[in-house]
C-alpha cells in the first residue's frame, strides 16, 4: 500500500465559524466520495486558510464529522498579492493502493479557477525549479 496525497480547495462565503465550518464539511465530504475513502485509511490532514480567515479552525469541522484518531493540524497559506481570496485548502494523506493519476482532487467553489491553469504556466522554461529534480514537473 503507498502513501498519497490527496488535494481539495473551496472558498468560504464569510468569515464566520459558520461558514469555515461549513465550507470545510463539504470539501471533506466531496473528497471522500471522490476517492472512496475509508477513515481508517487517513494517516493525517493538513488545512491551510488565506489569512482573511480566521473565525475558526478548519479541523473542528473534521472533528464534528467524526475524525477523532486522525491527526490534524490548520495553518495560513501565504499572503500572496492578488491570490484568491477566503480560500480553505486541504491536504488528506491516505494510505491507498491507488495510482497518483486515479487520486480525484476536488475543487469547490471559487477555487474551481485554481486548477485551471495548467502547470507549464505556473513554471516557466527557464525557471530553477524547472531544471532541478530531475525533469519532473512539480
Amino acid at each position: 500500500m503507498a502513501i498519497r496525497g490527496v488535494r481539495g480547495a473551496t472558498t468560504a462565503e464569510a468569515n464566520t465559524k459558520e461558514a469555515i465550518l461549513e465550507a470545510t464539511k463539504e470539501l471533506l465530504h466531496s473528497l471522500v466520495e471522490a476517492n472512496d475513502i475509508r477513515l481508517d485509511d487517513v494517516a493525517f490532514t493538513y488545512f491551510t486558510t488565506t489569512p482573511d480567515l480566521n473565525a475558526e479552525f478548519p479541523a473542528v469541522a473534521a472533528r464534528q464529522m467524526g475524525w477523532n484518531d486522525v491527526p490534524l493540524l490548520c495553518g495560513h497559506e501565504m499572503a500572496v498579492p492578488d491570490a484568491l481570496p477566503m480560500c480553505l485548502r486541504v491536504l488528506l494523506v491516505i494510505n491507498t493502493d491507488k495510482s497518483p493519476q486515479a487520486i480525484s482532487h476536488v475543487y469547490l467553489r471559487a477555487a474551481k479557477g485554481l486548477r485551471s491553469r495548467g502547470i507549464d504556466e505556473l513554471v516557466s522554461s527557464d525557471s530553477p525549479a524547472r531544471s532541478q529534480g530531475g525533469g519532473r514537473k512539480v
